[in-house]
Order: structure tokens, then sequence, then C-alpha cells
């Protein structure tokens, strides 16, 4: 386009002196070549600024003094001193430490990739903006005056020409009019050297149009390279944060799944079972009514917190029973997937609607014998326990049958949306049963010894001579 307006404002002027000089035409093709050339500097100067906003360093520093300037740099310093503050022992000024250099790594890529963008991309689009436009710019205004100066010089001399046939003194008139073609000839060779600048620079410009567009180009690839090199730089980093994140043993055991906390903690029974049940087994085995009456809540959620940060400070909540049996309670009903499990839920309820009271243990026993390993031993080390409270139900009033219809629906429920009451309903009766039974006969389904099916069969057999 630029190319068309150029040829159409020189042709005009070539031909201006064998032709009527359109000097109109010519002012509104210049004025489109002005606006166009105004726009391209204009738009060029308000990306350049915003570009240069877009930076965190200082303008025209080096890497090393960029850096060192730079936002993420500040993060970084204070996520180390953060971490040496804290130390090895705390989780989180480990974390501190190797997020401190992970962002120090990407403080550095950035001030590299920033003067980069400085050189390659802001510099030669400033110098566009800033100095190649507005010189043709100028360019074109003197040309324009030019223009007016021999469109003068050419009317006087046309004047003059014109008033010489009738003029007094011949001689003199002939001498002016040379003079005046002399102005004439020089301002028109004013205007061409002009006009042949002009189209030159216009040319130049027209050519390097491709290769000022490239600076848009480099600016993408600058940048997909910068994140590139960043996002690496912080996936090298995320397996040796996360590597820490899985060794650290402190972890919440209420509401973790029962593997990973035994994993995490190296134990084959869960934290909270083992310590509530121990604590229990010392004060509690007498106190009546025991995971049935509620604890305070402020004493309760001060043991689940004491719990779940693996204390061994204990000590002050052993004269308060009903807190450690409602702490065990909630653990139960707090993992992700119930001790008896979801896998074997249909199972479950399946053996306990047998009919004959032999194969309904029977039944059950296999059941048992199908819970994961780690389920499995939590679940028998619990049994265990509450046989052994029911033992003492004279004076704790807390039966087999009692046990069961309070700690039974924190054992086992179903894997379906609804409410709360709605999947009690649905399950209470068969878990209660379960859980009786099992309680009853728990020296059975989990015997001192190896537990065979033979051994089933036999204790079924003296089960029913005895009945």
């Amino acid at each position: 386009m630029i190319f068309t307006m150029l040829n159409g404002i020189i042709g005009s002027i070539h031909f201006g002196i064998l032709v009527n000089f359109k000097f109109e035409s010519n002012v509104r093709i210049i004025s489109q070549i002005e606006r166009r050339l105004e726009n391209m500097r204009l738009v060029s100067h308000n990306v350049y600024k915003k570009m240069v906003m877009c930076l965190q360093g200082n303008m025209g520093s080096d890497v090393d003094k960029r850096h060192k300037k730079l936002p993420v740099t500040a993060l970084s310093q204070s996520m180390l001193d953060g971490g040496s503050q804290l130390g090895d022992e705390s989780l989180i000024g480990k974390m501190m430490e190797v997020c401190g250099e992970a962002e120090n790594k990407l403080a550095l890529e950035q001030s590299q990739h920033e003067v980069q963008l400085e050189r390659e991309i802001l510099e030669p689009l400033n110098q566009l903006a800033e100095v190649d436009i507005p010189n043709i710019l100028k360019q074109r205004k003197h040309l324009a005056k030019l223009v007016l100066d021999f469109d003068s010089a050419k009317a006087r001399y046309q004047q003059a020409t014109k008033a010489f046939p009738t003029a007094a003194n011949a001689q003199a008139m002939a001498a002016k009019v040379d003079i005046l073609k002399e102005e004439m000839d020089e301002a028109q060779n004013k205007m061409e050297i002009c006009k042949d600048q002009v189209a030159a620079d216009m040319y130049i410009f027209s050519s390097k149009e491709g290769e000022y567009a490239r600076y848009y180009v480099l600016l993408l690839e600058a940048q997909a390279e910068y994140h590139r090199k960043a996002l690496a730089s912080i996936e090298s980093v995320l397996p040796t944060i996360q590597s820490q994140q899985d060794k650290w043993t402190e972890k919440p055991a209420f509401g973790t799944a029962l593997e990973e906390h035994l994993k995490r903690t190296s134990r084959e029974v869960a934290l909270p079972i083992e310590a509530c049940i121990m604590m229990l087994l010392e004060t509690g085995m007498q106190e009546e009514g025991l995971f049935r009456i509620a604890a305070g809540a402020s004493k309760l959620k001060k043991l689940k917190a004491a719990l779940d940060c693996s204390t061994s400070q204990l000590e002050e909540f052993y004269s308060d029973p009903h807190a450690v049996a409602g702490a065990l309670k909630s653990y139960l009903r707090e993992l992700p997937e119930p001790l008896m499990t979801y896998q074997l839920y249909e199972e479950w309820i399946q053996a306990s609607s047998i009919s004959d009271p032999d194969k309904r243990l029977q039944g059950l026993w296999v059941v048992c014998d199908m819970l994961p390993k780690a389920n499995k031993t939590n679940f028998r080390y619990l049994v265990k326990f509450l046989a052994k409270l029911s033992l003492e139900s004279d004076v704790n009033k807390m039966t087999a049958s009692n046990i069961a219809i309070v700690l039974g629906p924190n054992l086992l429920w179903a894997k379906t949306e609804g409410s709360l009451a709605e999947m009690a309903a649905t399950t209470s009766v068969h878990v209660v049963s379960i859980i009786e039974l099992i309680i009853n006969h728990a020296s059975w389904f989990f015997p001192e010894g190896k537990t065979t099916i033979e051994s089933c069969f036999i204790y079924l057999f003296y089960l029913h001579v005895c009945i």
C-alpha cells in the first residue's frame, strides 16, 4: 500500500513540470502516508511501553544486577532464610530450603529472559518507533515544503514569462526571467533530491516490514523458551520435595487411609486405635456407658489433635475415659473407608443373613478372613479389646449387644450416596448383629495361634454340642 501511495506522489511530482501540478491530490496522498506511518509509530511505541512494564528487572542492567533486583529473588532469599531459621527438624523448614533454591533458579532464568527481550526485541522496537519512522516523517514534511517552494518559484517564473512580451524594458525583464528560471530549477532540483531520499527511505522501510514483524515472532519464541526452562527447573525439584513430604511421618491420622497411616508410621496397629485402647484398658474398663455417653466437645477435640500430631503426652486424658472412647469412635468413623471395607460390604450382609447360626458364624469367619492384612490386624486388635470390655458389663453396662449398637455403624457402612440417616437405617440391623456375634466369639474369630478352616469347623462342632 505504501508503494502505491509513494508511486502516485512521485509520479505527480515528476510530471508536474509538463502538466498541471495537482497539488490538492498530492496533499491527500501525502497525508495518507503520514497517517499510516504515524499509526505504525504509535502502535510500536505503545507495545514497547507495555512490554517494558512487564519487565520485573531494571532496564539496561546486566543479568547479575537484574537478578538481584527481581521480586522472585527476594522471595527466594526469604524462603532460604526461613528454612535456615526453622532447621531440618521442621518439614516446613526443609520445604522452604528446597523451594528457595528452586525460586532462585527461576529468578536467574527470568533475568536471562529479560536481557534477551531487551536486546533482541525492545531495543529494535524502540529504534523503529523513536528513530526510523520519525526520520521518514521528518523527510516527508521537508519534501512537502520543497514542493510548495517549487510551486511558488514556478508560479513566479510563469507570471514573468507571460509579462515579458509587453514589458517596457525588455532587457531588464529578460534578466529577471533568467533569474526566476534559475530559482525554479534550483527549487526543482532540491525537491527531486528530497523526493528521491523519501522514496529510498520508504522503500527501505517497506522492505524491512517483514523484519519488523519478526520481532513479534521472536517475542513468542523467547517466551516459549523461558517457560520451557522454568518448567524444567520446577519439574527437576518436584521429586525431591514430594519425597520429603511423603517421608514425613507427622501427619494427621484422623481422616487418613489406614494403609497410608500404617506405612508412614511403620506400625501394624493405627496409633489412635492402640493409644485409645491402652488408656481405656488402664482406666476405663469399668466406666459405665463407655462409647455410649458423649464426651465434652473441647476435651475430645484436644485429644484428637494430640493423637493427630503423634504426641506421647496423653496423661491428662487418662482421667476422662469417655473422651478417649469418643476419640476412638471418631477415628473409626472418619476413615475414608470403613475398617471392615467397602469391598466386602455385600459379603458381610449376605453372611449375616444366613438363618442357620452355625453357618452364619462360618460365613462371617470366611468374610473376616478375606479382610486385607492391615484391616484384619486392626480389626482383631479392636475386637479383642471389645470382648474384654463386654466381660465387665455387670459394672459398665456395655454388653456385646450394646457395644455393637454404638460402634457397629462406625465399622461398616455402604458406599452409596444418601444421608447418614438413610445409610444407617439400611445397614444398622445387619451390622449390629455382625459385630455382636464377632465380639461374643472373639477368641474363635481371632485365636492366639494360626487359624485354619479345620479349626473353625471344630469350634462350630463343639459349640453345637454344648448348646
